[in-house]
């Protein structure tokens, strides 16, 4: 546990600077603007928008309960808690969050996706494969799901799949056919030690990346057991309808997968929705985000030495320029909508989730 520890010293925040250029740039001067961090952890980044916005408020998600706790006692000592909301939840939770405190309308939203720190460095979370722990995995240790019941249940190729897909991995099918037979035979993996050596023996010493054969598995298990790839497609669109005009939406990812996600929900918004050779571009076609990135912004060196986790993350920011069109505002409401809908009804049907 981290209670007694100084959360400061924790996680350090990556690409800081940029990040609160992006997410308070654009605050409106009207009085209490509303920034959400959607990803809070441990208000690194949080502590960060509310002291270079005076006038602002900040609502703060997370799913890690322990992490909300010490985010909440850090806003505290830091005199900051009269303008900070803490919700535990699922970023996917986006427009529930909102709404359940009355609000309806955002300036700025911000998501530092992947691991925290807290969850890297507390070994008995399973999140690392540097520490022998029991294949946990949870963001929210009150879910359900977990790796070791991942690697336990999932047939030889939904496993393949995972670990193609989420974790890009060369050998994806070998490591899957040997955790197959190797809970046939001697029983399910329960320690990252133990997945830790089934990839070792699967992966031949020649075709190994750099650094550990088994972190793009750990990478792909704990993507499925935290669904986030879904709830981060769910939740830009979510972002979009609260936005105030002139609203940012600013994302930091750390995995190639995340990072095309961002930049195809960003995109939607970038062009006029038109024919190439269409010499006129009604209204409605013309772009409503503006780029604030060109591009992605990547850690520099001196970054990267210092906090080597910042090696890969890809910040994107966009603007709303103007009101959703009409259209593009139906989409992102099906989105949103169209996975409740097929939630309840498998809770009808009685087969959960």
């Amino acid at each position: 546990m981290t209670s007694n520890r100084d959360v400061s010293t924790i996680h350090q925040p990556v690409l800081l600077e940029d990040c609160v250029r992006l997410v308070t740039g654009g605050l409106p001067r009207r009085q209490s603007p509303t920034i959400v961090d959607c990803t809070l952890g441990l208000a690194g980044h949080a502590t960060a928008f509310l002291k270079a916005a005076p006038q602002a408020r900040l609502i703060g998600i997370d799913r890690d309960a322990e992490a909300l706790a010490l985010a909440t006692e850090r806003m505290k000592s830091e005199g900051l808690a009269d303008r900070f909301i803490p919700v535990h939840a699922p970023f996917d939770e986006f427009t529930r969050a909102l709404d359940d405190n009355g609000i309806h309308h955002i300036d700025a939203a911000f998501m530092d996706l992947g691991l925290s720190s807290l969850q890297i460095d507390e070994t008995e979370r399973g999140f690392s494969y540097s520490h022998d722990a029991p294949l946990d995995m949870r963001m929210d240790v009150s879910q359900p799901l977990t790796a070791e019941q991942v690697l336990a249940e999932y047939d030889e190729r939904d496993l393949a799949r995972i670990f193609k897909v989420y974790g890009e991995e060369r050998f994806a099918r070998p490591i899957a056919r040997r955790i197959v037979a190797q809970r046939t035979q001697e029983g399910p993996l329960t320690t990252s030690a133990e997945l830790n050596r089934l990839v070792d023996e699967v992966i031949p010493k020649a075709h190994r990346p750099a650094g550990n054969p088994a972190k793009r598995v750990f990478q792909a298990l704990r993507i499925e057991v935290n669904g986030e790839l879904d709830k981060l497609a769910r939740t830009l669109p979510q972002i979009a309808l609260k936005l105030n005009k002139g609203g940012r939406i600013v994302v930091e990812s750390y995995h190639s997968l995340e990072d095309k996600t961002v930049k195809s929900f960003m995109a939607q918004g970038l062009t006029a929705r038109v024919p190439a050779n269409m010499p006129i571009v009604p209204p409605e076609a013309m772009p409503f985000f503006k780029e604030l990135t060109r591009g992605a912004i990547k850690a520099d060196e001196q970054e990267i030495a210092g906090n080597p986790r910042s090696a890969s993350v890809r910040l994107r920011a966009v603007e709303l320029t103007r009101p959703l069109p009409q259209d593009i505002r139906r989409q992102f409401t099906e989105r949103v909508v169209a996975p409740r809908k097929a939630m309840h009804a498998r809770h009808a049907q009685g087969e959960g989730i």
